[in-house]
């Protein structure tokens, strides 16, 4: 959520911002009007709840020498209902406000580019294994009719079980799938120093709105109407939201969580998009990291984070590219952003497989995650990062077709094989 402070402060700014993120800033005139309104009230009850007070006093003292305060008794209920009507009017509009605050994104950092869509991103880097080529001499199969030839994919059963967008991997392709995912996890705990959670893959509302899915992202989201409960889009929401309304020390910081979870995400506004096999799924598995860290450090442990998601792609020997994106194409809660795209030979394209992001303060006030530091007793809010440390579906594309022989079998890239027990699947 945005600092109501800085939104009064700097108004021109944030209506920039909003528009840069293609959201309206006239928003920002509606909350303006709605604050000063607000803080107009709260005046007008501090000034009656003080001439209470004081005539509260002089009643006091009447009594005690006998005098008649029957009509400042009177005056004085007349001031107590006109507090209890502005106490009604002040939660209207703060309600109002709320409500209006919750649906502003989080503005751009200065160093994202300004662009209106994803076609205006600047790719910032470019990696390929030694030898790699972007040319294949023998026709590549996709990942589906690979899947299907090798007996380790199944949509058409997971279309029938479930409906379209929930693959099941059998065979060696459920062993491949928890190689990569046990893989991921252990090189981000040896080389990279996080610490692991398993956590809960169904979270409350107010989960939901600590991150900022609720309300912007309510349609792409499966719901527990009966329980109030949500599956989760990303390990991200229970991760984040384990520091919930607590106040860290300055000592604890960075704090760096990696875990394994299954997202599920409805898509509501994706039909009509790349549907083929794991192009486009409802249900996948991630790998995802999270950090805290203080404010001065954010951007510098952004770019950590973007590294830690390459060294995995680059043990597996992926072709990826990175992209930092413009203005118009960031998350709701993102200021900014980099996405890593894997290279899918049979699509002839690159496939995103991780986001990496830096929210500055934007989750941490929604969430009420603050930190004290050493030298100040008043905790301050600290900004909070994550990135996909990967997402297997896009990944697994990647890893069927560049890994394919023109037989047809797939190598298991090396560093799998002690996790699968098998060198090729054929």
């Amino acid at each position: 959520m945005l600092d109501l402070k800085f939104i009064r402060e700097f108004p021109d700014k944030v209506k920039t911002g909003l528009a840069n993120k293609n959201d309206d800033p006239t928003k920002v005139d509606k909350v303006l009007e709605l604050d000063l309104k607000r803080r107009d009230i709260i005046t007008q009850v501090e000034e009656l709840k003080a001439k209470r007070n004081q005539a509260s006093q002089q009643i006091g003292m009447m009594k005690k020498s006998g005098e008649d305060a029957t009509s400042m008794i009177a005056e004085m209920k007349r001031v107590s209902d006109m507090i209890t009507d502005y106490d009604g009017k002040l939660s209207e509009i703060e309600n109002d406000l709320d409500g209006i605050l919750s649906w502003l994104p989080n503005l751009p950092h200065e160093s994202v580019p300004v662009g209106k869509s994803s076609e205006e991103n600047v790719e910032d880097r470019k990696w390929t294994p030694d030898g790699f080529s972007f040319e294949n001499d023998f026709k590549v199969k996709d990942h589906v009719e690979l899947g299907k030839s090798l007996k380790i994919l199944d949509f058409e059963r997971g279309a029938k079980v479930s409906g379209s967008g929930f693959p099941v991997y059998i065979n060696k392709g459920a062993t491949l799938e928890r190689a990569l995912i046990n893989f991921m996890l252990d090189y981000h705990l040896q080389h990279h120093g996080y610490a692991e959670v398993f956590p809960p893959f169904l979270v409350n509302a107010e989960s939901m709105r600590g991150t900022g899915q609720l309300p912007k992202m309510a349609e792409d989201m499966y719901t527990c109407e009966k329980d109030g409960l949500y599956p989760i889009p990303t390990a991200e929401v229970p991760i984040t939201n384990l520091h919930r309304n607590e106040i860290l020390s300055e000592e604890e910081l960075p704090i760096k969580y990696v875990g394994y979870s299954a997202c599920f995400r409805r898509e509501a506004g994706a039909y009509g998009k790349d549907s083929k096999g794991f192009l486009r799924v409802h249900q996948f598995n991630k790998v995802e990291m999270v950090k805290f860290v203080k404010p001065e450090t954010s951007y510098d442990e952004l770019e950590k984070l973007v590294v830690d998601a390459e060294d995995i792609l680059q043990a597996l020997k992926i072709p990826y590219r990175i992209l930092k994106l413009c203005s118009g194409d960031l998350s709701f809660s993102a200021a900014k952003c980099y996405d890593i795209e894997t290279w899918s030979p049979a699509e002839n394209k690159w496939l995103e497989a991780s986001s990496c992001s830096n929210f500055e303060d934007f989750q941490a006030r929604r969430a009420s995650i603050r930190y004290r530091k050493l030298s100040d007793k008043k905790p301050e809010f600290l900004h909070t990062l994550n990135g996909s440390g990967l997402a297997t579906s896009r990944l697994m594309v990647s890893i069927l077709e560049n890994y394919q022989t023109p037989e047809g079998k797939i190598i298991v890239p090396e560093v799998l094989q002690k996790y699968t027990g098998f060198k090729v699947i054929e």
